[in-house]
């Protein structure tokens, strides 16, 4: 049986009071197209040579839109369509401005964002947008690192985008071994936060008056769920080889928390000068602005986070499941998807993987438990680097049907989740 299936089954165990319960559903022959799914699930390749898929959305018509990690000749975007009702896409088109990774459909518009701008493109019953895009927001930062802008639109007409730090904790000089953290943060002004924009308004321009959060080092993982914005953010790196007097690799290695948060207008979240250890459960002070791993110092007036997931997993992208479709333990939460680390060595890397996060009453309801991963994403049972990895979640999104779709940019595949069980 597979390590997935025994935890999920553990689990059900510890609920009946130490007796196994049956299963919500029985496992059904079907294919999971490599995937290692909990029990009942299966998976088709919706599509291959993808040309790098990050994020995507599904249109009430069942055709999948995703943003593209670099511009082909025809655009930046592609429209994928299932015509026969076999799980794979058989109609495909490029179309757009840009390329890059956040997008989302609201209101009969798909919004995309490339690193320095937002456009919406009208859908309408053909495969890809007639007519030309409008163009909402000019002048976002560029920037060599973390410039990839997650978004979301809200049932208020406003997006909501990330702008990443083009840092890991903004010191002195980014990177080096016992550089002292710049305080305040001069960053802070143009990045590290949440921008909001109108979901309607063309010619827009960025500005640090439309900044909505701030104190986020990264966190591209965005989306509304029943009226509130939450977000997974990339935690900071190298805690040892900056700092090797204060941090062994193997704290390192599990230090810190990537954190989810529930994200409201004017949060603070504490970057660069606090990181969150979930062995103390608190954010302490960051070892450039003082801190020696247990020190808190200013870090008591910053929000903490609602739920936490191992040190640099690289969360990507985020999405509630509002379907029927699914069994009532995946109903109501949110499914998110870990792209994986690089910086855990000694130890193997980790993340690659998708979890699912159970909610309730607009809050975690338990720990999250692994929903897709194994060789599926990773190749191999053990990683030592991101380009040893053969796949790695990048995008989420739901369909009308209750399906899940899984996009993968190392592997270049967007799979489609179904459940074959009652």
């Amino acid at each position: 049986m597979r390590p997935t299936i025994l935890r999920l089954l553990a689990g059900s165990a510890a609920m009946a009071g130490g007796v196994l319960a049956a299963p919500a559903a029985l496992a059904q022959s079907c294919d999971t197209a490599g995937l290692d799914l909990p029990d009942g699930f299966c998976a088709t390749e919706f599509a291959t040579d993808a040309h790098q898929p990050r994020h995507l959305a599904v249109a009430d018509n069942g055709t999948v839109y995703v943003n593209l990690a670099s511009e082909g000749d025809d655009g930046g975007l592609m429209a994928l369509r299932d015509s026969n009702d076999d799980g794979k896409a058989d109609e495909r088109a490029t179309f757009g401005k840009g390329g890059g990774t956040g997008l989302a459909i609201h209101d009969g518009w798909l919004y995309a964002a490339t690193v320095t701008d937002i456009y919406r493109y009208r859908l309408g019953d053909s495969l890809t947008p007639e007519g030309e895009p409008e163009h909402l927001v000019t002048g976002m930062p560029e920037q060599d690192s973390h410039a990839a802008r997650g978004l979301a639109v809200g049932d208020d007409d406003m997006i909501y985008v990330n702008n990443g730090a083009p840092s890991n904790a903004c010191q002195e000089e980014d990177r080096s071994p016992g550089s002292k953290g710049q305080d305040p943060c001069p960053l802070l002004e143009n990045h590290g936060g949440i921008w909001q924009f109108s979901a309607t308004e063309t010619g827009q321009e960025f500005s640090p008056d439309a900044r909505f959060a701030t104190g986020l080092r990264n966190m591209f993982a965005l989306a509304f769920h029943d009226g509130q914005l939450y977000g997974v953010q990339h935690g900071r790196d190298q805690l040892h080889s900056n700092w090797p007097d204060e941090f062994t690799q193997k704290q390192s290695a599990h230090l810190p928390a990537e954190e989810m948060f529930a994200v409201s207008e004017g949060d603070d979240f504490g970057w660069p000068y606090c990181y969150y250890d979930p062995d103390q459960d608190k954010k302490v002070l960051g070892p450039e602005y003082g801190g020696d791993g247990e020190k808190v110092g200013r870090c008591d007036q910053f929000k903490d986070p609602i739920a936490t997931f191992p040190a640099h997993w690289a969360p990507m992208d985020i999405a509630f499941y509002s379907g029927d479709a699914f069994p009532k333990d995946y109903r109501g939460g949110a499914f998110i998807a870990f792209h994986g680390s690089w910086n855990r060595a000694p130890s193997p890397q980790a993340g690659y993987r998708v979890v699912y996060l159970p909610f309730e009453n607009g809050k975690p309801a338990d720990d999250h438990r692994t929903f897709a991963e194994a060789k599926g994403f990773t190749g191999s049972d053990t990683i030592r680097s991101p380009g040893s990895a053969e796949h790695r979640p990048a995008g989420l999104a739901t369909s009308a049907d209750g399906a899940l779709y899984i996009s993968d940019d190392q592997g270049s595949t967007i799979f489609r989740v179904t459940h074959g069980g009652d």
